[in-house]
C-alpha cells in the first residue's frame, strides 16, 4: 500500500505522532510534550524525501519543527483506511461460536508443550483471546498448580475468596458453587468493578456422578439478541443492574449493564449472574422493559446448540474469559469426589504476554531474513564466477524464473537461495574459481537447515549434482553450458558415472534439484529485470521453521 501524502493528513494528528527525539524519549517512546505545547495554527509546510529514502520529511509551520515519518508507518496508520479495530477486547476482534462450531476441535494443548514451546503457548493464549477459552491437558495434579498456570501469562487476581479457591462441596457454603447444585450459565464476580476478566479452573478429582461443564459464548448470544430484538438489546446496554454480594466479611456492589458496549456500539462485556442481581429501583415502565429484555436474553443463553458441553478430567485446566463466556455445570452427587481449584487473573496480562511472544517470534523470524538480506546486499554485489551478473542478481533471477514458471513456494525459495554457500563470512565459502570445490551446495543447504525444511534445503544440496547428472544423461546440455560453468563442472567432478546417475535418480528430491538447475543455468542475463530480495521476503518468511512451528 503506498504511503499517503502528509498534506492529505490531519496536521495535529500527524504532529502528535512525530517520532523524533525532541518529541519522544528514545529510551521508552513516551511523549515529551503536551497537546497545548503545539501551535494553534499548526500546518504542514515543506514536504520532501527523507535522507535515507525510506521516509518523508515534514517541516512544520509556523515553528519550523522537522519530523520524519517512515513510508511504512504512514501506510499502516493512514486515518480511516488502515486503522485497527481497537484494543482487541470487543466482538470485532473475536471469533463468535456455537457449540457445533467447535465440535471435535477444542482449542487445547498439553501442559508439556505449553511450557516448553513458545509457539504452543502463543497458540493457547491466542485461543483465549479469540474464542474465549483454552484447555490445558495433563497439568500436574498438585495443590496450588493453578496459580503456577496463571503466572505463566500474568498475575493472580486476589479476591475475598483468596488467591486460590476450592470448588468442592463445603459444609457451610457462602456460594452455590460450593454445593452439588446445578448451576446455569453465568459469569463470576459481576458485583466487582473491575470484574476479574479471566478465570482458571484446574481439575484435581472428578469421580462424582454428574458435574459436567458447559460454556456459552456470551458475545454470540448478545449478537443474536441484537439481530432478533434491537429494542431488548438497547435496553440491556443502557440499564444499570445492581449486582450485590454480602457475607459476614464482605459487602460488594457494582451497578453495571448486562451487556456493555464501547462508544462504537460493539459488545465489549457481558455480566450475567441471576444469583447476584439485587433489587432494581427504576420507574415501573423501565422495569417492565428491563425484565422483558432480561428474559429474552436468558432464553437465548439457554437456547439448544449454544452451550458447549464437556467433562473436565483430572489434570485438565480450563482458562476462560469471564466477561465473555458464561460457564455452567450439571448437578452432581455430593457423595462423590469432585474437586477443582480455581483462581482469577486479568486479560491485560495475558494479552501482554501474547504480544511479547509474538514480538519475540517475529524477531526470531526476522533474524535469519535480516542476515540473508545483508548477505545479498553485501557480498551479493560481488562477481559471480566470471559471469556478467553479480552473485545476488544471479540468485534473484533464478528465483524470478522459478516464480514465472509457477513453481511451488518452497522451490522458488530454493532457487533464490541456491548459491548461498558461495558467500564468505558466516557461511564459510571458498573460491570455486580458484579450482577448489567448496561444496557450496552442501555448505548452503546445511546453513539453511536451521531455518528451512528439507523441501527448501535438499534441492539446494542437489543443484550441483543435478548439473553433473544432466551432463551425463543429456549430451546437448553440456554443449549449452557457459565457459565458466564448464570450468566449474570439472572442479566439481565432471559428468556422473552410470552408478552415480542411478543413485541420483533414486533421491526423492532429484526432480526438484533438476528444475532448480535449469533455472540456475538461465539466470545469468545482465540485461534482465531482476527483483530485489524484499520481493521474496514474505515468501521466505512463510517457509521459516519458526513460523510453522
Amino acid at each position: 500500500m503506498p504511503a499517503p501524502s502528509p498534506e492529505r493528513l490531519p496536521a495535529v494528528w500527524l504532529r502528535d505522532n512525530c517520532p523524533c527525539a525532541d518529541c519522544r524519549d528514545p529510551r521508552n517512546g513516551q511523549k515529551l510534550f503536551q497537546i497545548v505545547d503545539l501551535p494553534r495554527d499548526l500546518a504542514v509546510g515543506e514536504v520532501r524525501q527523507a535522507a535515507d529514502g525510506a521516509g518523508t520529511e515534514v517541516i512544520w509551520s509556523p515553528d519550523g519543527h522537522r519530523s520524519v515519518y517512515a513510508h511504512e508507518w504512514l501506510a499502516e496508520h493512514e486515518p480511516g483506511v488502515s486503522g485497527g479495530t481497537g484494543d482487541g477486547r470487543t466482538e470485532a476482534d473475536k471469533t463468535l461460536w456455537r457449540a457445533a462450531d467447535l465440535a471435535g476441535a477444542l482449542p487445547e494443548a498439553t501442559w508439556a508443550a505449553y511450557e516448553s514451546e513458545p509457539a504452543t503457548r502463543a497458540r493457547v493464549l491466542d485461543a483465549v483471546l479469540r474464542y474465549g477459552f483454552a484447555l490445558l491437558r495433563d497439568v500436574p495434579r498438585r495443590e496450588g498448580q493453578v496459580l503456577d498456570v496463571a503466572r505463566t501469562f500474568g498475575f493472580v487476581r486476589e479476591t475475598n475468596y483468596g488467591k486460590l479457591f476450592e470448588v468442592r462441596v463445603e459444609p457451610d457454603p457462602n456460594n452455590l458453587a460450593f454445593t452439588g447444585a446445578r448451576i446455569t450459565p453465568h459469569t463470576d464476580n459481576p458485583y466487582r468493578d473491575p470484574v476479574p476478566t479471566l478465570q482458571l479452573l484446574h481439575c484435581l478429582t472428578n469421580a462424582a456422578a454428574g458435574g459436567d461443564s458447559g460454556l456459552v459464548d456470551g458475545f454470540q448470544a448478545a449478537a443474536l439478541l441484537r439481530d432478533e430484538d434491537q429494542a431488548a438489546f438497547a435496553t440491556l446496554t443502557r440499564t444499570p443492574v445492581p449486582f450485590r454480594f454480602d457475607d459476614a466479611g464482605t459487602a460488594l456492589a457494582a451497578d453495571r449493564p448486562l451487556i456493555d458496549v464501547d462508544p462504537l456500539g460493539r459488545v465489549r462485556e457481558v455480566r450475567f449472574n441471576n444469583r447476584s442481581i439485587g433489587t432494581l429501583r427504576l420507574p415501573a415502565a423501565d422495569l417492565d422493559a428491563f425484565y422483558l429484555a432480561y428474559r429474552t436474553f436468558a432464553e437465548i443463553l439457554l437456547r439448544p446448540g449454544l452451550q458447549l458441553d464437556f467433562r473436565l478430567t483430572p489434570g485438565d485446566c480450563l482458562i476462560f474469559d469471564n466477561v465473555r463466556l458464561l460457564h455452567a455445570r450439571t448437578a452432581f452427587s455430593e457423595s462423590g469426589a469432585r474437586h477443582l481449584q480455581g483462581t482469577y487473573a486479568d486479560m491485560d496480562g495475558l494479552a501482554s504476554t501474547l504480544a511479547v511472544l509474538r514480538r519475540e517470534q517475529a524477531a526470531a523470524e526476522d533474524g535469519p531474513l535480516d542476515e540473508l538480506a545483508a548477505l545479498f546486499a553485501g557480498e551479493g554485489a560481488g562477481e559471480y564466477l566470471g559471469e556478467e551478473v553479480t552473485m545476488a542478481q544471479h540468485m534473484l533471477q533464478a528465483g524470478a524464473l522459478a516464480e514465472a514458471a509457477g513453481a511451488p513456494d518452497h522451490l522458488v525459495a530454493a532457487a533464490v537461495l541456491h548459491d548461498i554457500g558461495h558467500f564468505h563470512g558466516p557461511l564459510h565459502g571458498t573460491d570455486l574459481m580458484d579450482g577448489k570445490d567448496n561444496r557450496h551446495s552442501h555448505t548452503g543447504a546445511d546453513r539453511l537447515a536451521p531455518w528451512f525444511g528439507p523441501e527448501v534445503t535438499e534441492p539446494v544440496r542437489l543443484h550441483v549434482a543435478a548439473k553433473r547428472y544432466l551432463c551425463a544423461v543429456e549430451p546437448a546440455y553440456l554443449d549449452a553450458l557457459s565457459e565458466a560453468s564448464v570450468f566449474t563442472l570439472e572442479v566439481q567432478g565432471g559428468p556422473m558415472s552410470p552408478e552415480e546417475v542411478a543413485e541420483f535418480e533414486a533421491n526423492p528430491y532429484a526432480e526438484d534439484g533438476v528444475a532448480l538447475r535449469r533455472w540456475d543455468d538461465r539466470a545469468k542475463d545482465a540485461a534482465a529485470a531482476t527483483p530485489d530480495f524484499a520481493h521474496f521476503r514474505p515468501l521466505l518468511a512463510a517457509l521459516l521453521r519458526t513460523r510453522r512451528g
